[in-house]
């Protein structure tokens, strides 16, 4: 089964700007990675060709970077999606006037885990995401600008996992 999900935001900044917070992801001074809201996205290596980490239960390891234009992410076999065979990226897409900021994940998988990314993982993923392309914004803005909300769902399997990681 295909699992194609999109986010993006366009951005009234310069490219270099924007590529900027693209490369400040998993660093000490990330300012595009919500991480005060979610788990940090961390690797073993930093951000460069074959480091291995992720964010949370979800790993991958960095398959290709550009600095200031692209980086793509390819899903490990293990973790919560264990099984997902496909990527995810950020990139800097460049227009007329304004810089799109854009996420996708692209991936196959079983019909097991395709139910699993619709009922649990992609609201979370998408709460996560809308969170990231605010933070950009604001960062890019100087000041808080948008803030998502997040819906019934996403409130209730956050509330579903502190109650479970109470309980360990």
């Amino acid at each position: 089964m295909k699992i194609y999900n999109i986010h993006e935001r366009p951005l009234h900044a310069q490219p270099d700007d924007v590529g900027k917070l693209i490369d400040s992801l998993s660093g000490p001074e990330d300012q595009l990675w919500p991480r005060k809201k979610w788990p940090a996205m961390e690797f073993d290596a930093g951000l460069c060709p074959g480091a291995r980490g992720g964010h949370g239960p979800i790993r991958y390891h960095v398959a290709d970077y550009i600095p200031g234009e692209r980086v793509v992410f390819q899903f490990d076999d293990s973790g919560l999606i264990g099984g997902f065979d496909g990527r995810h990226l950020f990139e800097a897409v460049p227009r007329q006037g304004h810089v799109v900021l854009r996420h996708i994940v692209d991936a196959e998988c079983s019909f097991k885990l395709w139910l699993k990314w619709h009922l649990l993982v992609g609201p979370m993923h998408n709460a996560l995401l809308e969170d990231s392309l605010d933070q950009a914004e604001n960062v890019l803005a100087d000041g808080l600008r948008n803030s998502s909300r997040w819906s019934l769902r996403v409130r209730f399997l956050r509330w579903m996992i502190a109650r479970k990681r109470k309980k360990d």
